[in-house]
């Protein structure tokens, strides 16, 4: 039984899990939308919405932090200084996925996963019960 096992192995070994996932968060921040199966966009949201979370505290540790999972160092400066900073005034949900059909090969779920657009920083301010009065 795998009670308390948290996340989808996806039929690879767990090193191959690890680069295929690098790989991905690295295509995703530097396309800022992928196309992938169901399964795989679920797991790469925890790993990206991590990343835009370290970006977002913008100190040293956390560049190294995120530098031990992406290796490409433009894709790292571009998350530091452009994507992480749209979202300043977000608490998490960076990302969305959209369910785009089947692959035509096996029959695999496909989904789009994308980053949110822009926050201007008003959709958290004022409740609305102020907005009624």
């Amino acid at each position: 039984m795998r009670h308390q096992k948290a996340g989808r192995k996806l039929g690879r070994t767990s090193s191959h899990r690890k680069a295929m996932f690098r790989n991905m968060v690295t295509s995703f921040f530097e396309h800022e939308r992928i196309e992938t199966t169901d399964a795989k966009a679920k797991e790469l949201r925890k790993i990206a919405e991590k990343m835009i979370t370290l970006g977002k505290k913008g100190d040293l540790h956390s560049r190294r932090q995120v530098l031990s999972v992406i290796s490409d160092k433009k894709v790292v400066r571009d998350l530091f200084d452009t994507i992480a900073p749209r979202y300043l005034h977000r608490n998490g949900g960076y990302t969305r996925i959209f369910k785009t059909g089947r692959r035509l090969g096996d029959n695999a779920p496909l989904s789009v996963i994308e980053l949110m657009p822009e926050d201007d920083g008003t959709a958290n301010k004022g409740s609305s019960k102020e907005k009624r009065k």
